[in-house]
């Protein structure tokens, strides 16, 4: 846990009414979200498609290759949010790896070992055989909670209207289950950092694969289901304090992410029971964390309920968020240049993703 003081400067970005000489101590925590990029090991299994990442595949996937991106990840991860905070993320979403087996072997790298960092996990039916999880910093989280929540999506399923109230299940029960697309399920971590319970969903919504358009209501139906499973929060506790975090496939001005799950870029505009999305205001700069054809976009997001908004520090508040994007995390030369440095057939890069983060503060007592 990381204490630091903010004296007038930061005094007067969050608005409080105190004087010059009053300076307050807070409690900072770092979340982050990290699309590891196929972080496989090099054992085939044969229930995935997960031939290509071994050492016999199309990428040569090697053991030296392996624990050379156990390394990358694991000094990146031990940086995240610094130097604001020099404690590394006490809760890290990930996205794109095989199995439990490979988070273990993350954990204890080097870097980040001391963390005592623990693993939620579960297997997605996704048939490449990539899931979600969330590693947390056993000393500052306690999870009392978690499930993985599928997402039922089918092909040549019916477009819902932007503004239907129809049931989403209720749609999808009548569709032959035979056209199912199987996608990473959504999964939902409630805990208590330090003494206060919040709530996590880490996301890898379904890819663009067959077009951006064509694919979109897979990713709008993605939306839906985290706006039911934060409305389901927030009917148990009108105050619930939900944070949904992924690689979302999308940024923060498609449907999905604006329509589907309500998503608003400003404060203000946050109405009781909404989400807040700070990166929304990057995009709009140009900003990124991965980008395609020379365009970026900022696919990895980090969006919370209002109830971690509101101007009283008394409890864990959000901060600001940031894009973790280091030189060494950077292409230097070749296509490529400028974009993230990310695996090789020759070598074991970081991720074709930069991570995200958020930071939050409580007022020391």
């Amino acid at each position: 846990m990381q204490i630091i003081k903010f004296h007038f400067c930061l005094v007067a970005f969050f608005g409080f009414s105190i004087t010059i000489a009053q300076s307050k101590k807070y409690v900072i925590h770092t979340v982050a979200f990290y699309n590891f990029e196929n972080l496989f090991d090099t054992i085939d299994d044969p229930n995935t498609n997960d031939d290509e990442w071994t050492p016999g595949g199309a990428q040569h996937w090697t053991k030296e290759k392996y624990e050379q991106k156990l390394k990358n990840l694991s000094r990146v991860i031990s940086e995240i949010g610094t130097p604001e905070n020099s404690n590394s993320p006490t809760l890290i979403g990930c996205a794109e790896i095989e199995n439990r087996g490979v988070l273990e072997d993350l954990i204890k790298q080097e870097k980040i070992a001391g963390y005592d960092y623990g693993i939620i996990h579960f297997d997605s039916p996704d048939q490449r055989g990539i899931d979600v999880a969330l590693l947390y910093q056993k000393k500052y989280f306690r999870p009392t909670s978690y499930s993985n929540i599928p997402l039922l999506i089918y092909k040549n399923k019916p477009v819902l209207e932007e503004n239907s109230n129809e049931d989403l299940g209720d749609v999808e029960i009548k569709i032959d289950a035979k056209n199912r697309v199987f996608t990473r399920d959504q999964l939902l971590v409630t805990g208590f950092l330090d003494d206060e319970e919040i709530h996590v969903i880490i996301n890898h919504w379904p890819s663009r694969s067959g077009g951006e358009k064509a694919s979109s209501p897979y990713r709008e139906a993605a939306g839906k289901l985290n706006r039911k499973i934060i409305d389901s929060l927030q009917q148990i506790n009108p105050k619930a304090k939900v944070i949904t975090m992924g690689d979302l496939n999308d940024g923060p001005f498609n449907k999905s992410v604006k329509i589907a799950l309500g998503a608003k870029s400003k404060k203000v505009e946050v109405p009781e029971f909404g989400v807040y999305n700070p990166f929304e205001e990057m995009a709009g700069k140009g900003m990124g964390t991965l980008a395609f054809r020379d365009s970026w976009d900022i696919f990895d997001q980090i969006i919370m309920t209002k109830s971690f908004i509101e101007p009283d520090y008394s409890s864990y508040e959000f901060w600001k968020a940031g894009i973790f994007n280091k030189p060494y995390l950077i292409q230097t030369s070749g296509k490529y240049k400028g974009y993230p440095l990310r695996n090789s057939l020759t070598e074991a890069g970081f991720s074709d993703h930069f991570p995200v983060y958020v930071y939050l503060i409580r007022e020391k007592l």
